[in-house]
Order: structure tokens, then sequence, then C-alpha cells
């Protein structure tokens, strides 16, 4: 029987890297006909996909929607209405337009002045974890840290009123299941909808009031954010929030949290950040590296591609795992060890040419902010027992609870 890669099978999914090496050295341009799509798992493979942007589309929304029954009746508009407007699916020049505009917004300086908030929250995160422990309450890592650290910085960074948090990331978990579930939940197209349209109704009406109303928001640079050429449209800005928010925590939190796993995991390496907290710089670009929170990025041939012997045909779908290039030993020296003080790391966590993450600033802030804090403050945490369930997620990389003993 030919050997099929799937991360819908939940074992491939908790661990996909003794699959990844065996892509990488067997069939590193592999077809998997249960996803549908091409698997590209080599550093140099990688790359080249994600600077190939004639041949490979980031548009894999449009075929995708044209296919999609939901779309077809009309049900999931929102939906199509506002992702479509999310850089990270555009080609350029649309892309080169929106990513022009938005960097006017989200600049070195506006992140920097950020690191007062962040270090606020994480000490005002910590005092809540040492308090819920002294009660007897179990504390989750993932829930009362690592999302609402990320989470409270966007919401703050864009403006949006932390009470409405638990709102957020319902509509957030919602949208999450379109972006990339392996598995097909029955009704996760309408459950999408459901969370774009409460997001973008919610959004819209905050765009209409920082235009009425300016402030020092994002949502109030963007408003305003124009050039000689042209301004983003209404539905341009809403879009961007969505995704801002979208984005700018769920995989922080991944990164935060995957980070703190193989930490645990590799108690060495934690006591070695406790010793020496000047490590947490490379720390973070060694969480990015060994199980990143972006396992890989998709992509639409627009063009037959030749790649590695195989024929890529136009309209085919194509993941690139960064997770597995992460980890090629063609591109990084020892790459199954998890070493904090890694002193070559170009990994490809935060992509590749046009479409490189423009938050990859703020999330190494926040990250390296949480981890000198936590080993100032909790340099006994760690796991409790058992193995942490994984999302089920071609893209977003993380687990879903962490339960975690302070001392």
């Amino acid at each position: 029987m030919a050997y099929v890669f799937d991360l819908g099978n939940p074992a491939t999914n908790a661990n996909p890297f003794p699959e990844f090496a065996r892509l990488r050295a067997e069939d590193p341009v592999h077809w998997s006909p249960v996803m549908k799509a091409w698997i590209v798992t080599r550093y140099a493979d990688v790359k080249q996909v994600a600077l190939n942007n004639r041949q490979i589309s980031a548009d894999r929304l449009t075929p995708f929607f044209k296919t999609n029954a939901e779309y077809q009746r009309g049900s999931i508009e929102s939906l199509v209405r506002y992702l479509n407007h999310w850089m990270v699916f555009r080609d350029p020049p649309d892309h080169t337009r929106l990513r022009r505009l938005f960097t006017k917004a989200f600049t070195p300086t506006a992140v920097a002045n950020l690191r007062p908030n962040i270090e606020d929250i994480v000490a005002h995160l910590i005092d809540g974890m040492l308090a819920k422990a002294a009660r007897g309450e179990t504390v989750d890592y993932i829930a009362d840290f690592s999302y609402p650290l990320p989470a409270s910085v966007i919401m703050d960074l864009l403006g949006v009123p932390r009470a409405d948090l638990e709102r957020v990331k319902v509509w957030s978990d919602d949208i999450a299941l379109f972006i990339g579930t392996a598995q097909v939940a029955g009704n996760k197209y309408l459950r999408a909808e459901a969370g774009a349209k409460a997001m973008s109704d919610y959004f819209r009406s905050l765009v209409e009031d920082r235009t009425a109303r300016p402030t020092e928001d994002m949502i109030t640079h963007l408003v305003l954010a124009r050039d000689d050429r042209d301004a983003l449209t209404t539905d341009e800005i809403i879009g961007t929030c969505i995704l801002l928010l979208f984005a700018g925590h769920e995989t922080t939190t991944n990164l935060i949290g995957n980070g703190f796993l193989y930490s645990m995991k590799h108690r060495e390496q934690w006591d070695r950040l406790v010793a020496d907290p000047a490590l947490a710089e490379s720390a973070i670009e060694e969480f990015l590296r060994y199980d990143g929170p972006s396992g890989a990025f998709a992509r639409v041939a627009a063009a037959d591609i030749e790649m590695r012997g195989k024929t890529i045909r136009e309209g085919q779908r194509v993941f690139a795992f960064m997770n597995s290039a992460n980890r090629d030993p063609e591109a990084f020296e020892d790459p199954e060890r998890f070493d904090i003080g890694r002193p070559q790391n170009p990994h490809m966590t935060f992509g590749h040419g046009i479409h490189f993450c423009l938050g990859a600033p703020l999330a190494r802030l926040e990250a390296q902010i949480a981890a000198i804090r936590l080993a100032e403050r909790l340099p006994r945490i760690r796991l409790c027992s058992g193995e942490p369930e994984w999302h089920d997620s071609l893209i977003l990389r993380g687990v879903k609870a962490l339960p975690v003993q302070l001392s």
C-alpha cells in the first residue's frame, strides 16, 4: 500500500515530526489523496514556494469558494467578504497595496511603545496564576497565561475593550474552524460564517466611531492610513482588524504555549533560562523553530510547476510545512535537539518574501517578556502529568490546555 500523509490522524497530528522526516528523505514533494493537496517538507522547497509569487498564488480562497456548496447557496457571505481582504490571501498588486498602507500603522516604534503595557499584562497574569494556585484551583497555562496575554495586547493595540475578550474568543474559535482544521466538522463553514459576521459587525461599529472621533489606537491609524494614491476602504479596514485580532493572538498563544511545553519537557533548557534570562532572545527563536505556532502555509498553483520530478498542476493546493523545514538537517545542525542557545537559527516560521509576517516583532517581544518574567517569578513551574491534546489544524499548531503546578 502506498504511503499516505494525513494530519487528520490524531497520532500524526500530535507528533508529525517522524512523518516529516520520512517525507523529507523519501518523498519531499508528496501528493496526499486524503488531504487532496501536495505536501512540501524540505527547507529549500518550502522557501521556494514562499518566494514563487508568479506561479504559486496565495489566493487559496477564490478557487475554494467557487466550489463550496455553502458559498453557492449564499450562506457564507461574510466569511467570503472579509477574509478576501486578508493580506495573507492576496497576491500582488493587491497584496502590495494593502501591505504598503498597513505598514503605516504597524511601525517598529508603535511596537516598541507597547513594552510597558506588555510588562503590566504579564505581571497581572502571573499574579492571577499565583492567586488561583493559592486557592487550590487548577492553573491552566494556556487559558490563564498564553491565551490572554497576546489577546489583551492586540485588543489594546486595536483599541478594543478587554471586557469583550470572551466574546472575541468565541468568534475567533469559529473562524479558526475554517482557517485550517484537518477534519471536516459538519457545520464548520456556517460556524465560521457566524464568527466572521459577528466580528465584522463589531468592528464596523468601532470603525464608524473612530472615523467620527479619532483616538490613538490602531483602528484610528487604519482609518487615517492613506498615501498619494489611495486609502483603505471600510471593508478592508474591517478585514484587516479581523486578521490582526485573529492572527495576532492565535499564533502568539501557540508560540508561548509550545515553547513552554518543550521547555518543561527539556527541563535542563528551562533551568538554563532561569539561570540566565539573557538567553530569552535566542530561546524564543528556538521556540519558533522547534515546533512553531504556524505549522504550514497554504498556496494554490497558478500554473503547472515542476518540483523534484513531480508536476504540480494548475489549481492544485500546496501545503508548505515550515515545521518540517525547520527540522531539515540540510539547513540545521542537529535539528531534533531543542537548544535555547542555538547560535544559527534561520527558521521559516514567520514565512519568507513578500508574505513575511508583519507581526513578527510584536510576537517576539511578547514571548521574550513572558519568558523572562516567568523564569524570574515561577522558576519551579512544571507540567502536571499527562500528554496535552493538540488542536486539529493544518495551519495553527498548538495545544488546547497545559495544567501546571507553580512550585
